[in-house]
């Protein structure tokens, strides 16, 4: 990995350059002159005293208890953490409190007439919700989900695109204590089916379909096949989003207008436990399925509230675009349950960010005065196709705070993000946490933190953070080790859904279990500030999405075709990785099998995944016990020196590199 430095923002040039090797891969470590906020972002900060790091130190507890009771509680808490089964940690225990009434009734009383969701397709439609129109239209799908047969702790599956409809039926489970589990809806019928099954999901929302670079996207049909593997569903609800013909399964299947018709705009929201689950999650992780991450109720609200107001900084007149989907953990957090009980008002848009061309975002921010714009690596690199004359014709003056999420961002990217996009006068959050931690773990304080391009900097308060070796040692400035939270915190996943043994396996049993380990590696430089290196596992990032090499392998080693397979990933620079495939086959009829190969990952897992590179080879690198080591191709792949003292073939390595270049796409055989 190289940290490419631009010094031209800098007082001066970079200070400390350090080769460091982990895992066998050549890093060159920058450490670099810091970039500080403006004074005029400082004086209106909703935190600018450097003094909450050390009142947070002394008393980390009242600081997480301040922000709860800045929410609406029906009972207080009896204890704020309960760590007596360990690591099943739980918070404001006993406290009873309802997440959707926090996020809508609460500002009804002046802030009723206020814009709380803006909405534009990718075909330009547009609508506007006030927290009024909000609550009337939560309330009604409350009442129709219930009349439905929905009841509290049912779980109820949302497969939609970024529509407000999304948002609404998010937070109609929220009200009446329904478990929701939004599903990504480029995910595959099969993929959407297994989220069913493990999840035991009998209520599907979804819509007819959707727009993506002009093209219609018909969703309701893969609800449609994924039900023919999955029974358990008893009714499925349907937004009119395109008006395309459909199929419609009598007393299975309901349009949404015709289910909330006539239903009252009131509904009393559930009284739930702080610690019963809101919403189950999906994520690739290091076992072959994806995992259920299971949320609470009251300590993820808290989580998800202190932060977007103590990072993202939102103010009573913002206008927040977070670009994230709605089937990921950045739209449950920071697109809808952080924002909405803030009292915030929401952009979302429904498609493509550049169609129909490379500027739509920048016309967005202009057309709503976006003011807080909060985006991942991978659709920074493609703002920067639009050409710079093209970028000067857009007015982006309202926006005042930048962020980043997802995975870690180049300096030279930072760097153009700052200067391009936020013309060198707006904060950026570089922000790291997980699925798993609910929000926000290590990032700027933008009134606060002076920035470093590439460094999340340094743990937020309240979150005890550190690097460790793999004896558990804290490790030396520069020294890569693994990333760990040494504290429980409200916003920590409550369990794995129906596996428990991995809960504790995955996460609380490397270092004991009152350590987290997050499977992230990471190094501290001389300033403390944290530089996030990648994934110890084999999880890779594409285009934000989080997906498992085991999960694809697992996917692949389904067909008859392949006898094995090797699954990597590569460099990409807009994309973060793609996918490669080293498969070894039956027969040699490479070109029908590599198009099986990616059309059986495009059903399993989504398009997103579909490999970009597939070699054919006799055999693939191993150790004497056979076992294959995909390091040394991943190596190979991203331009390393690769270590062939312990495999019992380096032949094969050396007949890859023959056949194929570093940087490849496409399909290629060895001989």
């Amino acid at each position: 990995m190289y940290l490419a430095v631009d010094t031209a923002v800098f007082q001066k040039s970079a200070e400390i350059h350090k080769f460091l090797m982990f895992k066998n891969k050549q890093c060159l470590v920058v450490s670099m002159r810091v970039i500080y906020p403006p004074e005029d972002f400082v004086k209106k900060a909703n935190v600018r005293d450097p003094a909450i790091y050390s009142r947070t130190a002394e008393d980390w507890k009242g600081f997480w208890e301040d922000f709860a009771r800045e929410l609406h509680w029906y009972e207080p808490w009896d204890v704020f953490l309960d760590e007596s089964k360990a690591p099943y940690y739980r918070f404001f225990v006993n406290g009873k409190i309802n997440v959707a009434y926090n996020c809508i009734d609460r500002h009804l009383e002046g802030k009723r007439t206020k814009a709380a969701v803006i909405w534009e397709g990718e075909d330009g439609a547009q609508r506007v919700l006030t927290y009024q129109d909000l609550y009337r239209e939560v309330c009604r799908l409350s009442n129709a989900l219930k009349e439905l047969g929905v009841e509290k702790g049912d779980r109820v599956a949302i497969f939609m695109p970024n529509v407000p409809e999304t948002i609404i039926a998010m937070l109609a489970c929220a009200r009446i204590g329904a478990v929701h589990v939004v599903v990504f809806e480029g995910f595959s019928a099969r993929a959407l089916a297994f989220r069913l099954k493990d999840s035991h999901a009998n209520f599907i929302i979804t819509c007819d379909g959707y727009y993506r670079r002009g093209e219609i996207h018909r969703l309701k049909d893969k609800v449609d096949e994924a039900l023919k593997g999955y029974q358990g569903v008893k009714r499925v609800i349907v937004v009119k989003r395109l008006g395309i013909e459909i199929s419609m399964l009598p007393d299975r299947d309901f349009w949404w207008d015709n289910v909330v018709k006539g239903q009252k705009a009131r509904c009393e929201p559930e009284i739930m436990d702080a610690n019963d689950p809101l919403f189950i999650m999906y994520t690739s992780g290091a076992i072959a399925e994806p995992k259920g991450v299971v949320h609470s109720t009251g300590g993820f609200l808290v989580h998800v509230y202190a932060t977007t107001k103590m990072v993202l900084d939102l103010k009573d007149n913002d206008v927040f675009w977070c670009t994230a989907e709605p089937g990921w953990i950045t739209g449950h957090s920071y697109v809808v349950y952080g924002p909405l009980s803030n009292g915030g008002t929401v952009l979302i848009y429904e498609g493509a960010p550049d169609y129909p061309h490379p500027c739509r975002v920048y016309e967005i921010i202009e057309k709503y005065g976006v003011s807080v714009f909060y985006t991942v690596p991978t659709l920074i690199r493609m703002l920067s196709a639009c050409k710079d004359e093209e970028i000067e014709k857009y007015d982006l003056s309202s926006l005042r705070l930048l962020g980043s999420v997802g995975e870690p961002i180049e300096p030279d990217t930072w760097l153009w993000f700052y200067r391009k996009v936020g013309k060198e006068r707006c904060p950026i959050v570089d922000t790291w946490w997980q699925t798993e931690t609910g929000g926000h773990v290590i990032s700027p304080l933008p009134a606060l933190t002076p920035m470093k391009p590439g460094s999340v900097t340094k743990p937020l308060p309240g979150f005890l953070v550190d690097i460790v070796d793999d004896g558990g040692k804290p490790t030396k400035p520069f020294q890569i080790g693994n990333l760990v939270i040494k504290r429980p915190f409200p916003g920590i996943f409550l369990n794995l859904h129906a596996d428990p043994r991995h809960y504790v396996k995955l996460y609380w049993s490397r270092y004991g279990k009152k350590v987290y380990y997050t499977g992230d590696a990471a190094y501290r430089d001389d300033d403390g500030y944290i530089w996030v290196i990648g994934r110890v596992d084999d999880v890779l990032n594409i285009s934000g999405h989080r997906v498992s090499t085991v999960e694809v392998e697992h996917v692949i080693m389904e067909l008859d075709e392949v006898k094995e397979c090797a699954v990597i990933g590569i460099p990409d620079r807009v994309r973060g990785f793609a996918i490669g495939v080293f498969a070894i086959i039956r027969g040699e009829n490479y070109e029908e099998v590599a198009k099986t190969i990616q059309e059986k990952v495009k059903e399993s897992i989504g398009s997103f995944a579909k490999p970009s590179l597939i070699v054919f080879t006799p055999d693939l690198p191993r150790t004497e016990g056979r076992k294959v080591v995909k390091r040394a191709l991943s190596e190979f792949m991203n331009g390393r020196d690769v270590e062939i003292s312990t495999l019992t073939n380096p032949e094969i390595l050396r007949k890859i590199k023959e056949t194929i270049k570093r940087d490849s796409r496409g399909v290629y055989v060895v001989k």
